[in-house]
């Protein structure tokens, strides 16, 4: 099985096309599976897909930054193969959307492949689920579920025999049925050359990280110093959301189990804020990427991709996630488990709760916290989403009933897997 990439684009709308683009947004978010312009469902490997509008604004020093159109899409390796895929199928669309962007000519395909690798922002940090999970295999091992349990419904007798009987029963209809017997096989795990790249930069990192830890522990008095001086001084206003914009968000949200989460701010003025932020966005790729790679992101299991990345040259941070739920469980989620983590990130952006060396306070305000999130938060017109109605914790049961399905089992194990049914 592949591993999962990401793409982001990033591209500065002309001021005279903002109505024509929010049109062709609007055109494709009716139906992003099978639109006429870019049907991401007629795409191979694509697990979420968004594009939105960030408006005209100013920086902290008054400069202006244009509108922004963004673009973001969690996909199955390889990233060559699915952009020119993306670009092959979806042409129309992405010219008609980029056609609205500064330095974007009508080329055809290369052209257009050219303009997305010239506006691509490299992801800060990137959150997988289940690494090595594609797609394909989601989709079908939950439609491999749902056909034992319609055949468990369907047979009544079937029901009435010992539970070993049953097991044995089902694991016999899989290996015969012709559209399932692809399940009696172990998923592939992700390619060879892929794994031991990983496995360097998992070992590498640390061994740097010894050799610089002498000037590490030289510079993190001074660090924490500066640190309170800044936490200290800097403004935390809890501003309350405008209800039309929380509206607006609430109208697209819990539509299905999984919903789209993206949230851009601004990073606090000066290069402490900036150098911090991306110590902790690098910290938190490493701990992503080896850590918590497997259905849980520091206790919190309902998120299947996120990511943070810079924009504007680093002066903002886009976090845009899919997760489970709704909006206000979602936050209770983090709040409740990792708190410090949103404290080690969010703290260095502007209108942050006040927070207490990097990791206290700041989420534990309840309150505040939820009115910045909302604040800061951007609806996505277009949002594709391949399995809409399999929330993390489905997609990982579906997986525990396939594996189930190999090897001996005892019939208290047993009884547990076809409780899973």
């Amino acid at each position: 099985m592949p591993h999962q990439v990401g793409l982001t684009v990033a591209a500065p709308v002309k001021p005279t096309a903002l109505d024509d683009l929010t049109a062709a947004l609007s055109e494709i978010g009716k139906d992003p599976a099978q639109n006429e312009l870019l049907p991401f469902g007629r795409l191979d490997g694509v697990h979420f897909a968004r594009f939105f509008l960030l408006e005209p604004t100013a920086d902290l020093e008054g400069r202006a930054i244009p509108a922004e159109l963004v673009f973001m899409v969690d996909w199955d390796a390889p990233l060559e193969e699915r952009l020119r895929q993306l670009v092959d199928v979806g042409h129309a669309g992405l010219d008609r959307l980029f056609s609205a962007c500064e330095g974007y000519t009508r080329g055809g395909r290369d052209a257009t492949t050219a303009y997305l690798r010239q506006h691509a922002a490299p992801d800060s940090a990137y959150y997988v689920n289940t690494v090595g999970l594609g797609v394909d295999q989601v989709i079908g091992e939950g439609r491999l579920r749902d056909s034992l349990e319609a055949h468990l419904d369907e047979n009544e007798a079937l029901r009435k025999r010992s539970i070993a009987d049953v097991r044995s029963a089902l694991v016999e209809w899989v290996r015969e049925h012709p559209s399932l017997s692809w399940a009696m096989g172990q998923a592939a795990p992700p390619d060879p050359a892929w794994r031991l790249r990983e496995l360097a930069h998992l070992v590498v990192v640390p061994l740097i990280g010894l050799i610089l830890l002498p000037l590490v522990l030289v510079a993190l008095p001074f660090w924490l110093i500066l640190l309170r001086r800044h936490e200290n001084r800097d403004p935390a206003p809890d501003v309350l959301p405008d209800p039309r914009h929380l509206a607006e968000l609430e109208a697209v949200e819990d539509l299905t189990p999984i919903n789209p989460f993206t949230a851009v701010g601004f990073i606090k003025p000066g290069w402490f804020r900036a150098i911090t932020t991306r110590i902790v966005l690098f910290a938190i790729s490493y701990g992503v990427r080896h850590i918590f790679n497997h259905a849980n992101l520091a206790g919190v299991k309902t998120i299947h991709f996120a990511r943070w990345t810079f924009i504007d040259g680093g002066r903002r941070v886009i976090f845009a996630s899919n997760y489970d739920g709704s909006q206000e469980s979602y936050m209770d989620d983090f709040i409740d488990k990792v708190a410090w983590g949103l404290n080690a990130v969010f703290s260095n952006g502007v209108g942050y709760p006040p927070t207490r060396w990097l990791l206290f306070g700041g989420a534990r305000n309840e309150r505040a916290f939820k009115h910045l999130l909302r604040v800061r938060q951007v609806v996505s017109p277009v949002w594709y989403a391949a399995y809409p109605h399999l929330s993390a914790l489905n997609i990982a049961n579906n997986s525990t009933v396939r594996a189930g399905l190999l090897g001996a089992m005892s019939e208290p194990d047993a009884a547990t897997w076809l409780g899973r049914l």
